[in-house]
This record gives C-alpha cells, structure tokens and sequence, in this order.
C-alpha cells in the first residue's frame, strides 16, 4: 500500500529533522486518492487530479510538488511510480509578501481569540496566549506548539530543537510574561500536569490543522480575510508583522546590528533570511533608499 511508503518517506525525512506537518496530511490524503483508484503506485495522472481539487493555483501547485518529491523518493527504489511533470500548475516563483497587521488588527485577532467557546473552558484562553506570544515574540507556530511547562524560565522561553536543529533562548516582553503565567496558572487547574504548555479540550498537544483552522476562522470572522481559495493573513504572519515593526522601530543607524540580533531571536540559520524583511513594507523600502541616496551624496565631490 502506499501509505506504507508514505510512512517510510516521512521517518526519514524527519530523521534529517524536517517537521513536515502539512506535507503528512497532504501526502497522506494522495495515498487514499490512490487507494481509490486501486493503484499501489504513484500515477501521475491521480496526483495531477487530487492536486486540481485545491482551491487556487498556488495550492494546486504546492500540493503536486509535494508529492513529485514523494515520488523522486520511491521511484528510486521502484520505477512503477511515475513521476508527475512540474509545470502542471506552475505558480510565479516569488516569495510571497506576509500581510502585516496593524496593532488594532492584532488586538482583535487577540480579542476575538479570548471569546471562543465552549463557555467556562480553558480554549479562549489557550489560543489567546497562544496568539498573542506568536505576535509579540515572533515564535514559528512549531515552536509555540512544542512548548513544554518546564520551557517557561524566569530567564525567557526555552525554544528546544526545531527548525535547523537550532535552540535558543527568548525572553519576552514583561506583559507578555505576565500573561504566560496568568494561563499556567488556570492551565494547571484544568489539565493538571501534562507537560505540553498549550493543550485541547481533551487536554492532548495542541494540534497544528486545529490551530490553524481556528485562526482563519477568527480572521474570517473580522473580514481581514475572504472565503477558502482567496489570499489573506496567515497564522506565520504574526511573525513576520513581529519581525517587520521591530525592524521599523529601530534607528536607522543601527539596522544592521538589529537585524544580527534579530536573525538570533528568530532563529534564522542564515542572516540573509532577516535581510528579506527589508523589502516588505514602503516605510522599510524608505529607509534603505534614503540610505542609499545619503551615501550616494557622500561619496559626490
């Protein structure tokens, strides 16, 4: 069965300390398309039309290079996979610039978190945490999610092995520690000593779909995002809104040792991934160029 290769494909690549969250549920859903159809192997005339069923074009396209990378995998050692053509849905090869909130965005989408139901339950305030330390400390959602109760120091967040097998240290804003602790507290109450920092109802690690859904559903609701299929904020731009006003609030002079530190704080593997924040807001593209026109000045006799 295919699923069985899935599995495979999925321990090794994790073994080499990829998360691939959305690429499991992905690639598991093409295996069932390919139960379906009564085939144990990749064809790619299935792949091209369980792709097809996403909502736009840069979804479709995601979905089929998920599983031509699947399928370069296991072709290797059983050429009845076919591997599917590239192109098939080929979407402009251009990172995509995040939605940054503006601060009232923000506190809604915070707000509105800490109004979910069921009423008197621990969830409105385990995503209002949760939402709010993604926002002002500018973690990847991986990272909050594998958040444990013994990585809230005194000295910050413990972020344990994650993207690049990095650790690192963050301390957040003294509100925002604050808040942490207000949640353990009310978290101990209800869900006892399960060691995941944010849980379910059923007092199980919080899942990445679930977290996901919740969010768009909020966003949704504040009409700061259109129906499935449509572009709009995602959950990871939090982090980025993080990263782009911390850059914009610093003086200019000192840009390039903020963005040092700031690459640290995220932990990015390489400066240059900080560097990309530079060009994503008007008043971050003033900066440099007037940055640029003063040293052309300077250098004119």
């Amino acid at each position: 069965m295919l699923i069985q290769a899935v599995d495979s494909y999925l321990d090794l690549r994790r073994a080499s300390g990829f998360q691939l969250r959305v690429e499991e549920g992905l690639l598991r859903d093409f295996a069932g398309a390919s139960a379906e159809q009564s085939d144990p192997h990749i064809r790619s005339a299935t792949a091209i039309e369980w792709a097809a069923r996403a909502p736009s074009a840069r979804q479709k396209d995601r979905r089929l290079k998920t599983v031509i990378r699947f399928a370069r995998h296991v072709h290797a050692e059983d050429d009845r996979h076919e591997i599917p053509p590239a192109e098939v849905f080929a979407a402009p090869r251009r990172r995509r610039l995040p939605h940054i909130f503006e601060p009232e965005e923000v506190a809604q989408v915070i707000g509105e978190a800490g109004r979910l139901g069921p009423t008197g339950s621990l969830r409105p305030y385990t995503y209002r945490t949760l939402f709010g330390l993604v926002a002002s400390c500018g973690l990847r959602i991986s990272e909050a999610l594998a958040l444990q109760i013994d990585d809230v120091t005194s000295d910050g967040l413990l972020i344990r092995e994650t993207k690049f097998r990095k650790s690192r240290l963050v301390p957040p804003h003294d509100s925002t520690a604050q808040e942490v602790q207000r949640y353990l507290h009310r978290r101990r109450q209800v869900a006892g000593d399960v060691s995941h920092l944010f849980v379910s109802l059923r007092h199980q690690p919080l899942a990445y779909p679930t977290t996901v859904s919740t969010f768009l559903a909020i966003v949704r609701k504040l009409g700061l995002r259109g129906p499935p299929g449509e572009p709009g904020p995602r959950l990871h731009d939090l982090r980025h809104t993080f990263a782009v006003r911390s850059l914009e609030g610093c003086p200019r002079d000192e840009v390039a040792s903020h963005l040092l530190a700031l690459s640290t704080y995220l932990g990015h593997a390489k400066v240059n991934d900080t560097y990309w924040y530079l060009q994503v807001t008007p008043r971050l593209m003033t900066n440099i160029a007037d940055a640029c026109r003063t040293l052309f000045e300077g250098e004119v006799p």
